[in-house]
């Protein structure tokens, strides 16, 4: 059972966002709520926001509660890009593009036996 969170055309380049995936993606949700809170960067804040909303999406579909979630796939994707103009020297124009970024969340509930298995390793 999955649950797909897409939050599209977020006004932060991927780039940035991509730089948080590594730490967050081998993470229980919850658990990466509370490292992205204490992160004091834009880009954290961004990410906590969606896995929220990831969480809140898989809890209405799939009707387990947050304990039993688990990240399947975390991805950062190139959203549209607009093209801007600076004035340069002698008349020209400096191009600049302004990125966007999709993020895609996919939460799975796991099995409560494989739960129990885990917490008593830690």
């Amino acid at each position: 059972m999955e649950s797909v969170t897409n939050l599209k055309n977020i006004k932060i380049t991927p780039k940035k966002l991509r730089f948080f995936v590594p730490l967050v993606k081998k993470m229980h949700p919850m658990d990466a709520i509370e490292v992205l809170s204490h992160t004091p960067n834009k880009p954290a804040k961004i990410l906590s926001k969606a896995v929220k909303s990831a969480i809140a999406n898989a809890m209405q579909t799939l009707k387990v509660k947050e304990d039993l979630l688990r990240f399947k796939t975390f991805s950062i994707d190139g959203g549209q890009k607009l093209k801007r103009y600076n004035p340069g020297s002698r008349g020209n124009a400096q191009p600049y593009i302004k990125r966007f970024s999709h993020i895609n969340i996919v939460l799975q509930a796991a099995q409560k036996s494989i739960v129990s298995k885990l917490r008593k390793k830690s």
